[in-house]
């Protein structure tokens, strides 16, 4: 007679690092949701998701309007460096992007940046002047002048 035996592990196809995406227009609503979640562990997923998904422009663009700006804002001062590390990231990716720049400045991100400059954890401080170094040039590739 056949027994039924059920494996501890996770299917081969399954990234236990990364949050589950909703479909559709749900997906980005979704990590918003999730970002602003008190537990470390859910954030850090959402943030893991989110940086696949903001490589696309239509994406970066969804993003802005549904508001992630705002709690990636108060995540640049998150007490963990992994946070801080994947915020970082994904706010480069999103300035390689045009809507990204665009979004970041008129949201008074440099402010909220300068910040990050003396952190401790080398990879912030190598995003947070990789998003200085991509929001100082135009789309033409022109150098902005910043009047601080």
């Amino acid at each position: 007679m056949a027994h039924a035996r059920i494996s501890a592990n996770l299917p081969p196809d399954i990234d236990p690092t990364k949050a589950p995406i909703a479909f559709g227009k749900r997906a980005l609503p979704k990590l918003n949701e999730e970002l602003g979640s008190p537990d470390l562990l859910t954030q850090q997923r959402a943030l893991m998701a989110l940086c696949d998904l903001v490589h696309d422009p239509e994406n970066v663009y969804q993003a802005i309007e549904v508001g992630f700006l705002d709690n990636l804002k108060t995540l640049l001062l998150h007490h963990d460096s992994a946070v801080r590390q994947k915020t970082t990231q994904i706010l480069y990716i999103m300035a390689v992007h045009n809507v990204g720049r665009e979004g970041l400045i008129q949201n008074e991100f440099i402010s909220a940046l300068t910040e990050l400059l003396d952190d401790p954890v080398d990879i912030c401080r190598k995003n947070t002047h990789q998003i200085f170094g991509v929001m100082a040039k135009l789309p033409q590739g022109k150098i902005v002048k910043w009047a601080w």
